[in-house]
This record gives structure tokens, sequence and C-alpha cells, in this order.
């Protein structure tokens, strides 16, 4: 009895299987072409954090931390240039295919990132309730961020 049983499911879980058409599964959701770059970014931010709280609590020589502050500045200014530059290529207007994805990743921002009212980023028009040394949405400075 249980061999049927379970030979009867072996056949419809095959069944089921041969029966999933490829025009019945999901579209995977576009990969922006900013996605690896904002997670090396996003991880280069949380090193300086790291940095300066174990800095504060004296694990670090001051030459140490002044090294190490240094060549994460470096890597984060090659990554911010490489963003800047992928930005120019995508707005060239001659990538095509890639630049569909770009749209469909900044259309489906959640609206909560920019707050309706606070300071402007002079460079990418970010609006945030308190006054920021540097953009949430793009890292430059915000010296002459605007109320």
């Amino acid at each position: 009895m249980i061999i049927v049983l379970a030979c009867a499911l072996a056949i419809a879980v095959i069944a089921f299987i041969l029966g999933v058409r490829p025009k019945d599964l999901p579209e995977p959701e576009p990969v922006s072409p900013f996605a690896h770059l904002d997670e090396r970014k996003a991880a280069i931010y949380e090193n300086l954090r790291d940095l300066q709280f174990e800095y504060r609590l004296g694990k670090l020589s001051d030459q140490d931390y002044q090294n190490t502050k240094k060549d994460l500045q470096k890597e984060l200014a090659v990554v911010l240039a490489e963003v800047d530059k992928l930005r120019a290529a995508l707005t060239a207007g001659g990538v095509g295919k890639v630049a569909e994805p770009v749209k469909a990743a900044k259309a489906a921002k959640p609206a909560e990132v920019k707050a309706p009212a606070g300071f402007v980023c002079p460079n990418c028009g970010a609006k945030f309730k308190d006054r920021l040394k540097f953009c949430g949405e793009c890292g430059k400075p915000m010296k002459a961020a605007s109320a």
C-alpha cells in the first residue's frame, strides 16, 4: 500500500514538473548595473564606521588609523568615479538594453528615501529631513546643502 502511494506521488510530482512551461514562470527582476557598486560603497562606509569606532576605543594607533582611513577613502573615490562613469555612459544613450533596467531600478526606489521637506543635495537633488555631511543617495559632500 505504501509503495503504491509513493509511486502515485512520484508520478504526480514528475507530471507537475514536466507540465510547468517556461512562459508560466515569472520574469526575473532586472538587475541594476549600479547594484555591485552600491554594495561596494556600502561596505566601504561600514568599514570606515568600524575603523572610527575601533580608533575611539583605543584599539588603533593614530598612524594606523590615518593610513587605513586614507586607503578606504581612496577605494571609495574609485567606486564613486566608477558610478559617475557608468551614469555618464548610460545617459549618453549609447548603451541600449542596459538603460532599461536602470530606469526600472530607479522607478522601483522606495519613496521614503527622499523626504518631502528638509535639506536638498546639490548634486543629485535628494531631499533629507536632517542636515548631513554626505548625501545618502550619491555620497557626495553636502557642503552647500540648502533648506
